[in-house]
């Protein structure tokens, strides 16, 4: 099962309805609102290596108020 960190930043002030709209997604296990260089940092586990790029590229980076994406993935436990 692929998991990954993604570490996002958005726009000034539109942190809570992003944390809101990543929870939604099937895939994103827990969000987590940060301080530093991002904004917001979403643990993402999928079912193959396909759904996580999709999620990370067809969900996420599409949020209107999304304005880049870092992904890291982690293998291992």
């Amino acid at each position: 099962m692929p998991r990954a960190f993604v570490m996002i930043n958005v726009k000034v002030g539109t942190d809570k309805d992003v944390v809101s709209e990543l929870k939604t997604f099937k895939c994103v296990d827990k969000v987590y609102e940060v301080y530093g260089v991002y904004d917001i940092v979403a643990e993402v586990a999928a079912s193959s290596m396909e759904e996580l790029k999709e999620t990370v590229n067809s969900d996420m980076r599409k949020l209107k108020n999304v304005l880049a994406t870092n992904t890291i993935i982690v293998t291992g436990t």
